[in-house]
């Protein structure tokens, strides 16, 4: 895997579950009520996979920060 990972959020997608925040809410916050990375690149942590697999309209993509090779949510 990557030494990094790049976490976007679709904001048009998101619904603000609020699931991501509480799955891994050291890398995401809510803002205006929409999911938000707290930064777009972090170290692999299984959490943020986590949230995005959770993620109940799949708008949180994971992306291995060097190949842009899709880590979750699995396709």
């Amino acid at each position: 895997m990557s030494d990094q990972w790049r976490i976007t959020v679709d904001r048009e997608t998101c619904i603000g579950s609020g699931m991501c925040t509480g799955t891994a809410a050291a890398h995401f916050t809510l803002v205006d009520g929409y999911s938000s990375p707290v930064a777009e690149l972090t170290d692999p942590d299984e959490s943020v996979i986590d949230a995005a697999e959770s993620c109940p309209v799949e708008a949180i993509l994971v992306r291995a920060a060097d190949s842009g090779k899709v880590l979750a949510p699995e396709q």
